[in-house]
């Protein structure tokens, strides 16, 4: 018996005789019947074309790709069906800057603002990778990332890295934040002593001697680094590994580690922090500025912080470091005396005092102190300036400033101020937070500075408007530059004025008198 031609096509087996095959009728259901034929909306339409276009540029490109291989089609049933939209994470198109290369694709993503970096850097590997290139600095927090050497792979240019704060093991949950002299750390609900950071808290030196052998060995070309509790070994691969080396931040590190920072010839800025109250304590005293100082040559700007010292380290630091520019001393713990020792200091430009807890506890006889002819600027913040002798005594070192400026230190009264009329050639005076200062004391001392031609006064509460004579008045008319808000209390009256604030709701609760 012969079959037809339906039957030939449906029939997969032609041993098996057609009449035990019964061909399945579809019956129409009742909801079939019933439903109502709808014709499809315009989004729809677009949504149906673009799959097609987006489906056929896909085949177009999976079969021009020289690396294409045959697939298996799967049967209809197995495929998962996905809704037309736009969540699809297949590519709309070809990958055109796959045609560039690394170094023309690197010149693109730098003109990328520094805000679009992180959102570049998650399209794909290759961006991933080009996005490390880009980046010249970072701040380690886990120093798990320096000896697994991940960070050598992921930013391969670095110039500037700061490893201090993965060198304490800090809780990473934690929302307490302690701040003290620029030190923060976040510390735990739990506190077995006085101090915020315990030696357990602390890595082992050998530990951290191996992340800065490591990172001295990959970026030769480093510039700027921050170390914590480091010993002479990992300093002394740094500094001769890491010739271009120009700024260093050193924390609780003693005496005798700084021994391995004497191979860095090219250092021209650092930063020593000997002792923080309650968080580490670590001494440098006048042999580790000596030391510092026969070794450092090139210095321009020094800060020395919770430091020891007298008059021998900072006269080794003058002599040796003839070109230091800028020094910066606080929060010291510095014999008296030591003020005399910066007139060796030959081309030092500004000096700032910040959170001294004294400036000088015996500076000696005014007629034996001489002063430093180049001193231009003279900070001082947050200080103690209670002792009249040590403060008259630094004003008589710094006679030559042009500026200086007082920020919220204590103690400042009348008879202490007078001592800086000394400083003739002043030509900036910034006064704020200096509230035992009266206006008749500050008259006195800058009418006799006749180069002034800045002043700022901010937050002088015994500073009046209605003390101003007419002679100050006039040398006000003559400067270049005035700001003049001393008595924050008027200003804020003075500005709420007709306003109806402050009258003890008098004007807001009429309506509820009775």
């Amino acid at each position: 018996m012969s079959l037809s031609l339906e039957e030939e096509t449906t029939n997969p087996n032609p041993n098996i005789n057609s009449k035990t095959l019964p061909i399945p009728i579809p019956t129409p259901t009742l909801t079939s019947l019933n439903r109502k034929t709808r014709t499809s909306s315009l989004p729809e339409l677009l949504f149906k074309e673009r799959a097609l276009k987006h489906g056929t540029s896909i085949m177009k490109s999976r079969s021009n790709s020289p690396f294409a291989s045959p697939r298996p089609v799967a049967s209809p049933r197995s495929v998962p069906q996905r809704t037309l939209g736009f969540h699809s994470h297949e590519p709309t198109g070809p990958d055109y800057t796959s045609l560039l290369n690394d170094e023309i694709l690197l010149q693109v993503f730098s003109k990328v603002p520094v805000s679009h970096h992180v959102s570049s850097s998650l399209v794909c590997k290759r961006w991933l990778f080009i996005h490390g290139r880009l980046v010249q600095s970072i701040k380690v927090i886990d120093f798990r990332f320096v000896n697994s050497g991940r960070v050598f792979t992921r930013f391969p240019n670095l110039e500037n890295i700061d490893i201090a704060h993965a060198c304490i093991k800090m809780p990473r949950n934690s929302g307490i934040l302690i701040t003290r002299n620029n030190s923060s750390v976040y510390i735990g609900t739990k506190l077995l002593s006085d101090v915020f950071i315990e030696e357990s808290d602390l890595l082992s030196s050998d530990l951290i001697d191996n992340g800065l052998e490591l990172i001295s060995k990959w970026y030769p070309n480093l510039r700027r680094i921050a170390v914590f509790g480091s010993s002479e070994n990992g300093l002394l691969c740094v500094s001769s590994k890491c010739k271009m080396l120009q700024e260093l931040e050193l924390h609780c590190c003693g005496d005798m580690s700084l021994k391995g920072i004497s191979g860095c010839r090219n250092l021209q800025v650092l930063k020593l922090i000997g002792c923080v109250d309650g968080f580490f304590n670590s001494m440098v005293s006048d042999i580790g500025l000596t030391i510092l100082a026969q070794g450092c040559r090139r210095l321009v700007k020094l800060e020395l912080c919770g430091c020891e010292g007298s008059y021998d380290g900072i006269k080794a630091i003058g002599q040796c470091c003839q070109m230091l520019e800028e020094l910066t001393i606080r929060d010291h713990r510095m014999d008296g005396g030591w003020l005399a020792a910066l007139l060796f200091c030959e081309n030092l430009k500004t000096l700032r005092l910040q959170s001294c807890k004294s400036i000088d506890s015996s500076p000696g006889l005014p007629e034996h102190l001489g002063s430093c002819p180049t001193l231009e600027e003279l900070h001082l913040q947050q200080c103690q300036m209670r002792d009249k002798q040590a403060v008259k005594a630094l004003f008589l070192i710094c006679k030559t400033v042009r500026e200086i400026v007082l920020q919220n230190c204590w103690g400042l009264e009348d008879e202490v101020f007078a001592t800086a009329t000394v400083c003739r050639r002043a030509r900036l005076l910034s006064l704020e937070g200096c509230s035992l200062l009266t206006t008749g004391c500050l008259e006195s001392v800058i009418l006799n500075w006749k180069e002034l031609e800045r002043l700022t006064v901010i937050s002088c509460n015994n500073i009046k408007d209605s003390e101003i004579t007419p002679d100050l008045a006039t040398l006000f008319s003559v400067l270049k530059e005035l700001k003049w808000r001393p008595d924050s209390k008027s200003l804020l009256s003075a500005g709420l004025a007709g306003t109806g604030v402050g009258n003890k709701g008098g004007r807001f609760f009429k309506g509820l008198k009775v």
